[in-house]
């Protein structure tokens, strides 16, 4: 499985951004994917996930209300369309895929990682 992270950039306090990453693997639908950040001088912090046809999703608490994953599994593709940015929000947001049903919050739930894309937010 490989995943390719876009949409990152620099926004505002208050401002949105829509963050894609396209998966090249055989069927997608096989896969859990989510998303984790990790800012600077802090360890990896999972932020969302979403089940295998998107009919569960999870949230951190850091983000709930603010923040809305979603796939495509047409397009091979999961996005996570944040709101109401903060400047805690800036990070590497890196995207994540798996297949088993774990749905974890640990690094180690989650098998294959992509490149990851900046957001910086300010304020």
């Amino acid at each position: 499985v490989q995943l390719q992270a876009s949409g990152g950039g620099l926004v505002q306090a208050g401002g949105s951004l829509r963050l894609s990453c396209a998966a090249s693997v055989r069927t997608f639908s096989s896969v859990g994917m989510g998303w984790f950040r990790q800012a600077p001088g802090k360890e990896r912090e999972f932020v969302s996930a979403i089940t295998r046809v998107g009919a569960n999703t999870y949230y951190a608490d850091s983000v709930k209300g603010r923040v809305t994953i979603s796939r495509d599994n047409a397009k091979n593709t999961v996005y996570l369309q944040m709101n109401s940015l903060k400047p805690e929000d800036t990070a590497v947001y890196y995207c994540v895929a798996d297949p088993r049903n774990l749905y974890g919050p640990r690094p180690r739930d989650w098998n294959y990682w992509g490149q990851g894309t900046q957001v910086t937010v300010s304020s």
